[in-house]
């Protein structure tokens, strides 16, 4: 690369320093990465077939039993719509709930139930070990 000398300068001064970037070994390397990409993208988007086992299908599983337990506004608990007598008796029927297989468990307290009668059943069903628990604010009708 030879540097151009203008015909005004004397013959031993320094030439002029260039202020502008050569920008051809840049647009050289960039093209360069562009045929790249181009090259390996079409390798990456083929597709590979694979033989997958096939398993047995299972049985879909039976839906477990539910029991809805009812709070109304004066506090009293109904088991799938029967009201029991004593909250003794609601810790009998989740004790005995809990031996077999847990049953969902829908508590539908009505909106004007207090919050001790709610929390009461929650504990209750919580001292049975039933996990299975869902509130409704879909209670008891007005």
């Amino acid at each position: 690369m030879a540097i151009a000398i203008g015909p005004g300068e004397p013959p031993g001064a320094d030439p002029e320093v260039m202020a502008e970037i050569n920008t051809t070994p840049l647009i050289d390397v960039m093209l360069v990465l562009l045929i790249m990409l181009i090259i390996t993208i079409p390798v990456q988007l083929h597709s590979v077939n694979l033989d997958l086992p096939v398993g047995k299908s299972v049985p879909p599983a039976t839906p477990p039993e539910t029991v809805r337990i009812d709070l109304d506004p004066a506090g009293a608990v109904l088991w799938n719509g029967e009201t029991l007598a004593a909250p003794e008796e609601l810790e009998a029927r989740l004790a005995a709930a809990a031996q077999g297989s847990p049953p969902e468990l829908h508590v539908r307290p009505d909106r004007r139930t207090p919050y001790r009668a709610v929390a009461g059943v929650m504990a209750a069903i919580q001292r049975n070990g039933l996990t299975k628990v869902g509130i409704s604010n879909e209670g008891l009708a007005d």
